[in-house]
C-alpha cells in the first residue's frame, strides 16, 4: 500500500509517536515523561538493541536510538531498517497514522527512516479473494523541522516507482506475458509522461534481432521489444544514456531445461531488468529529472515447445555476428545482445543493462550485492558506486580481463553462448561486451532481485533492485 508522507506542525498530536535520537539526546527536553526517560535510559544502557517502545498518557511511543557519527550511507541504511521495524509494530496494532520528530537534527535522516517505512508498506495482493488490505498504516506525519516537504515528496514518488516495478516482478506469467508487459509500461508512460513505442514480432523480424527471435521460437506468445524515452528540455546530458532491460517474461530454461524444485517455479522474476528500467522510467518522470534518458525491453518468455531452437544450433545475431547455441538456459543474454546494438544508433553517453543474468552472480555475491562489470570511465564507475551505497543497493565490480573473453570462443561461429563452469557471471558479460560499443555497465540483479524470504524493507519476492539506485545516479549525474 502507497504510504502518505506529509508535513504536520505538532507531532505529539497524534495516538503513536516516533522519535529518532542519539547518545547526545536528552529526553527530558523534548516532552517525554520522566517514567519513560528513566525507562527508556535503562533499556539503552543495559539491553542490546536500539529500539524502545511503550504505551503512556493514553498513547504509544516508539524511540529510536541511531548513531550518526558512523559512515553517513550506513547510518542511513540504519534509519531505513529501523522504518521497517516502525512499520511492522504499527501495522500490527491496525494504527492508520503516526507521526515522527527526528532530535538528531538531521533531515537525511529522517527521509531515510520515511523511505524504510514507505518501502515496508508495500503488499501484492491482487489475487487475494480475502484480506485486499493487510495493512492499516495509511499516513505519516514528519514533524516540520525534522524534513521539508520537497524531500518527503521525492521519497514517495521513488517508493511509488519501486512498488511499479515490484508488482510487475510479482505477476505471474498467466497475466504478464511479453505482449502484457509492453502494455503495462505503455501505460505507465501515459499516467507519469514519458514516452513508449512497442514493436511486434514483424517489426522484430524486420530489424533481424536474431538473439530475441530465436528465444521466442519455443513460445507460442509473440515477443514484443519496448523503446522508451524520457527528455527534459532541462536536461544535462548532451547524449542519452539508455537503459536496458531484460524482459524474459518466464524462463524453463528451454530445452535446457531447469529443473523444477528451487529454480524454475520462481522464474516469473526473469524480467527484473525490465521491471527495474521501467521504474527508472517513472521515477524520472515523476521527479522531473534534467536528464535525457532511453530505455529498451527485449521481452518473450523462454520454453521448449514449438520450433524451440536447440544446444548446437548458429543463430545470426542483429549486429550479424554469429552465435553458436550451447545451452538454451543462457538466452537472457541472446536477447540483451541484439538490444545492446539496437542502442548504438543512439550514439549513447552511457549504457547500462539490468538481467537477472546468471546463477553464477547469486552464488558469488548472494542477496547482499550486485555485480557489476563494463567499459564505462572511472568517473562513471566510482559516481555509480557512490549511489549503490547511498540508497544501499550495493554493488561489486567484477573484471573483464581478456582471459575470460577466450572462455566463449566458438570453434564453428564467432563466440558461443555459454563458457565454461567458472566464472559464469564474468563470461556472461563478456558475451554482452562484444555487442557494445560506447561506455557500459552491466548489473547482473539475479541474487537481489527476487527474495524467497522477507529481508526488511526489501520485503518478500519482487524487491524492485535497481530503481532507487539508478534514480540516485541519475539525480547526482
Amino acid at each position: 500500500m502507497k504510504l502518505q508522507l506529509s508535513i504536520c506542525k505538532d507531532y505529539t498530536a497524534f495516538d503513536h509517536t516516533v522519535v529518532l535520537i542519539d547518545d547526545k539526546t536528552k529526553l527530558e527536553s523534548i516532552g517525554i515523561s520522566k517514567v519513560v526517560v528513566t525507562d527508556a535510559g535503562q533499556f539503552f544502557t543495559n539491553k542490546t538493541g536500539n529500539l524502545y517502545q511503550q504505551i503512556f498518557e493514553g498513547k504509544s511511543l516508539s524511540i529510536v536510538k541511531l548513531d550518526p557519527s558512523k559512515e553517513e550511507y550506513r547510518v542511513l541504511e540504519a534509519a531505513r531498517r529501523m522504518g521497517f521495524s516502525i512499520n511492522r509494530f504499527l501495522n500490527s496494532k491496525k494504527i492508520k497514522e503516526a507521526s515522527v520528530f527526528n532530535a538528531i537534527n538531521k533531515p537525511k535522516i529522517t527521509a531515510a527512516f520515511a523511505e524504510g517505512v514507505a518501502l515496508s508498506n508495500y503488499e501484492f495482493l491482487k489475487y487475494k479473494t480475502k484480506d485486499k488490505q493487510a495493512k492499516s498504516l495509511v499516513s505519516l506525519k514528519i514533524d516540520e523541522h525534522s524534513c521539508d516537504s520537497k524531500t518527503l515528496e521525492e521519497v514517495s514518488k521513488i517508493s511509488e516507482a519501486n512498488f511499479f516495478s515490484r508488482n510487475l516482478i510479482n505477476e505471474p506469467l498467466s497475466y504478464l506475458t511479453a505482449t502484457q508487459l509492453s502494455k503495462e509500461i505503455s501505460a505507465a508512460g501515459k499516467k507519469y509522461g514519458f514516452s513508449v513505442k512497442v514493436f511486434d514480432k514483424k517489426k522484430i523480424e524486420s530489424l533481424k534481432m536474431g538473439g530475441l527471435l530465436a528465444v521466442n521460437k519455443g513460445s507460442v506468445d509473440p515477443p514484443t521489444f519496448t523503446v522508451m524515452e524520457y527528455k527534459s528540455s532541462k536536461k544535462k546530458n548532451k547524449k542519452p544514456i539508455v537503459l536496458v532491460g531484460k524482459g524474459v517474461v518466464y524462463d524453463t530454461g528451454g530445452l535446457s531445461l531447469k529443473p523444477t524444485a528451487n529454480s524454475m517455479d520462481m522464474m516469473k522474476c526473469d524480467m527484473s531488468g525490465a521491471a527495474a528500467v521501467a521504474g527508472v522510467f517513472i521515477a524520472a518522470a515523476s521527479l522531473k529529472l534534467p536528464v535525457h534518458i532511453i530505455g529498451l525491453i527485449p521481452a518473450t518468455d523462454n520454453r521448449p515447445g514449438g520450433n524451440a531452437y536447440v544446444p548446437g544450433d548458429v543463430v545470426t545475431m542483429m549486429s550479424g555476428l554469429n552465435v553458436e547455441m550451447l545451452n538454451a538456459d543462457a538466452e537472457g543474454r541472446m536477447i540483451l545482445a541484439d538490444a545492446l546494438h539496437y542502442a548504438s544508433q543512439f550514439s549513447p553517453e552511457l549504457v547500462c543493462d539490468f538481467a537477472t543474468l546468471t546463477g553464477a552472480a547469486k552464488a558469488a555475491t548472494s542477496s547482499v550485492a550486485s555485480p557489476v562489470m563494463g567499459t564505462a570511465g572511472n568517473d562513471i564507475k566510482q559516481k555509480m558506486m557512490s549511489s549503490a551505497n547511498h540508497t544501499y543497493e550495493r554493488l561489486i565490480e567484477f573484471p573483464l580481463w581478456d582471459e575470460y573473453g577466450d572462455m566463449i570462443k566458438s570453434e564453428i561461429a564467432d563466440l558461443k553462448n555459454i563458457g565454461g563452469s567458472e566464472a559464469g557471471s564474468i563470461t556472461a558479460g563478456k558475451f554482452l561486451e562484444r555487442f557494445t560499443d560506447y561506455p557500459w555497465l552491466h548489473f547482473d540483479i539475479a541474487g537481489t532481485a527476487y527474495l524467497t524470504g522477507e529481508d526488511s524493507y526489501r520485503g518478500r519476492y519482487g524487491t524492485g533492485v535497481g530503481v532507487r539506485l539508478i534514480t540516485d545516479f541519475l539525480k547526482n549525474y
